[in-house]
């Protein structure tokens, strides 16, 4: 049997009508599914029992089972297990614009980037879009409140699962679905360009992060492996193609690691590479672990980047910080349950 949630509304309204069903159907049973939240298809009393009937056969509605949630200020960190044993994380923000989540889109992940506890435990599998889309749903019942934003840079490439992906966008942002504004979801990858080139015809204005974390490709290479294969050199001149075409400003993520990649001069540096594209930089503090040998910029350090930055016309911003007093890395409370 399938997760009903892996279907968009499309291949539900495509499923219906192999059993005599009409468009309006599948349209209907979409909004059972999000709107109404149902946990039996017999809830759906609108559709016909003999549709019920295979779809009771074919699919089950799944829901994530919480193994913990750490709780901060404005912020909650849920550990979820699948159906399989394994386990994932999202995290819950709570902003002045609404409720955001952070959700993972692989168990484990292979980019191997050194300073990422999700990059310390190998890819195990892609998580289907059944999976990325409870993890919305279970938050949002946890709540009893309305996700209104999603970030797709939890565990995981989301280009490394690049079809599940873009599914998960689909329903979440329908009108029938989730109800989430395309302009309110954002993708962030490590610099995959060929799924980055093919994300650029997504027709959804779906905003679009970078992973960069250093401004040469000598640093790069030494923290984030992915840019032996797609180096600055090459990933650049892409990135400046996809905000040609897609009219799209790009978000480049910098985390400030102390006496790596936050001297006065990675900022010079920064502020070259990126000059005049339509982007900005986001700072953030490192939130460090007990695995991994790295830790964060002191304060005045991060200012003195900050300030380079704009001196340098750059747009840039330093990371509203969450959850101080939880497992606030990512993957580290999957970590945490893997090494008990």
């Amino acid at each position: 049997m399938e997760n009903i949630y892996n279907l968009t509304k499309e291949q539900l309204i495509e499923y219906l009508l192999k059993y005599q069903g009409k468009k309006y159907h599948g349209e209907e049973l979409f909004r059972w599914l999000y709107e109404k939240k149902i946990k039996s298809f017999d809830e759906a009393t609108n559709i016909k029992k003999e549709i019920r009937n295979h779809l009771e056969s074919d699919f089950f509605i799944g829901e994530l089972d919480v193994v913990q949630i750490e709780r901060d200020r404005d912020v909650n960190k849920y550990l979820f297990e699948l159906q399989d044993k394994e386990h994932v994380e999202a995290v819950l923000m709570r902003h002045d614009y609404g409720n955001s989540i952070c959700v993972s889109s692989q168990v484990g992940c292979n980019m191997g980037c050194k300073f990422c506890e999700s990059g310390r435990r190998k890819k195990v599998r892609n998580l289907t879009t059944g999976e990325m889309v409870e993890q919305v749903l279970r938050i949002e019942k946890d709540l009893g409140e309305r996700i209104s934003h999603v970030v797709v840079m939890g565990i995981g490439e989301p280009f490394d699962n690049y079809d599940n992906l873009i599914d998960f966008i689909k329903i979440i942002n329908d009108p029938n679905g989730l109800q989430i504004g395309s302009r309110h979801i954002t993708v962030s990858t490590c610099g995959i360009i060929p799924k980055i080139e093919e994300f650029s015809s997504f027709p959804y204005q779906v905003n679009l992060a970078i992973s960069l974390h250093a401004p040469n490709d000598t640093l790069r290479s030494s923290l984030m492996p992915i840019n032996k294969v797609y180096p600055l050199k090459k990933l650049i001149p892409v990135l400046k193609k996809y905000t040609e075409k897609t009219s799209r400003r790009l978000t480049f993520e910098y985390i400030l690691l102390k006496n790596v990649n936050d001297s006065n001069q990675c900022a010079e540096e920064l502020s070259r590479l990126i000059e005049k594209m339509n982007a900005y930089v986001n700072l953030i503090p490192y939130n460090a672990t007990e695995n991994l040998d790295f830790s964060r910029s002191d304060a005045f350090q991060i200012m003195k980047f900050y300030d380079i930055l704009k001196k340098n016309h750059i747009n840039v911003t330093i990371r509203k910080e969450f959850g101080s007093k939880i497992s606030a890395a990512c993957g580290q409370l999957r970590s945490k349950k893997e090494d008990i």
